[in-house]
């Protein structure tokens, strides 16, 4: 268990002075990969779910069972090393605020082309169309669903099941990302990749709400978290959205433009609209959380009688 523990906090020192590798980072071979088989497999115009299944177990299992053999098999002054390196790899901490900043700091300078452009890298929704509350409503959705699946799950995976827990969930999370949408593309061929993410972030999500709540104001987020939650359409990130939503004391949701066309949200939070403190407000929260949730796992190692 120390050694996880202690695994985990090297990796997350590691992400803060270090960040992501500013090349040659494994999530961008899978990417690479992941559109290969992809084009290969996915050849029908309204895609194929067991093709897709088939995609996920090709991409997931080969790194997952040789880390898994490398966990059983390497004394553990190989593997810790190994650990460190596998966490600090999945882990998205720095990069999420530097991607934060660099929206929230042209937003309050008053340069909203700049902050357009800059929250269009981090979004989907059409940046060019988004005022002031809209660039930092979707900025601070970012940061709060992202910390949830680059930080907190990605921990979560390590503690609980090591270097394979880990590599499962982010590689899998990855998956979802580029396949789930509801496209005709994508629709069926992403379906075991978005269902197997909905399973594996489940626990983690609701973990990640309560935190929120904890380093936040605990009694809004509970409240947002149980009347606007399921009204979301993704079962984790409206539980994460929600909760953050009020720890902060923002709105957050809402109408948002997405290929020209706008779509309803249903809103979440109760409070002003946010702005660029907001953003920061969102990243001093993930950082809060995550504090918490390394003190938690030294301090439930310790009652457990675990010795270090």
């Amino acid at each position: 268990m120390w050694s996880l523990i202690l695994a985990a906090l090297a990796a997350v020192a590691l992400d803060r002075v270090l960040g992501e590798p500013g090349r040659g980072h494994p999530l961008v071979a899978l990417g690479r990969a992941a559109d290969r088989l992809e084009r290969r497999l996915n050849r029908q115009a309204d895609g194929d779910r067991g093709r897709g299944a088939l995609a996920v177990a090709v991409l997931a299992l080969p790194p997952v069972l040789a880390a898994l053999a490398l966990t059983l098999w390497l004394p553990v002054w190989l593997l810790w090393p190994l650990q460190v390196l596998g966490l600090w790899l999945a882990l998205g901490a720095r990069s999420l605020a530097e991607h934060g900043r660099a929206v929230a700091a042209p937003l309050a300078a008053g340069d909203l082309p700049e902050a357009r452009r800059q929250v269009g890298r981090i979004v989907s929704r059409d940046s060019d169309a988004l005022d002031p509350p809209g660039v930092a409503r979707a900025a601070t959705e970012s940061m709060l669903e992202n910390g949830a699946d680059a930080v907190f799950a990605s921990l979560f995976w390590f503690l609980v099941a090591g270097l394979p827990g880990v590599l499962l969930h982010r590689i899998v999370n990855t998956l979802d990302a580029l396949w789930g949408y509801r496209t005709p593309r994508y629709e069926r061929f992403g379906k075991a990749a978005a269902r197997l993410d909905d399973l594996l972030n489940w626990v983690p999500a609701r973990l990640t709400a309560l935190s929120y709540g904890l380093c936040g104001h605990l009694g809004p987020a509970l409240r947002c978290w149980r009347d606007q939650a399921r009204h979301w359409d993704s079962p984790n990130a409206g539980p994460v959205m929600a909760a953050g939503a009020g720890a902060l004391g923002v709105t957050l949701g809402g109408p948002a433009p997405y290929h020209g066309a706008l779509k309803t949200r249903p809103t979440l939070g109760r409070g002003p609209a946010p702005d660029a403190a907001t953003i920061e407000g969102a990243l001093a929260l993930i950082r809060r959380a995550l504090v918490l949730w390394l003190a938690a796992a030294v301090l439930i190692a310790l009652l457990c009688g675990a010795a270090p």
